[in-house]
């Protein structure tokens, strides 16, 4: 496990317990975001370079995610 994801995990934590809603969803949303660059690291690890298109193509995918 990342220490990124570690430190997002911990602030969750302390956040549930200490903080307000709103901290936690934060919170929440960190350590997704944790994990998401950890999973697309490994993915990009053993993948071929891909092209300008194909970059532009992937991150308007997940610009779409956050307007469902």
């Amino acid at each position: 496990m990342s220490t990124a994801i570690q430190a997002a995990r911990a602030r969750l934590g302390s956040a549930s317990r200490w903080g307000t809603p709103a901290e936690a969803a934060d919170a929440r949303r960190d350590l997704a975001a944790a994990k998401l660059e950890a999973s697309i690291g490994k993915i990009t690890a053993d993948a071929p370079p891909l092209t300008d298109e194909q970059r532009d193509h992937l991150a308007a995918l997940i610009r779409q995610g956050a307007n469902r």
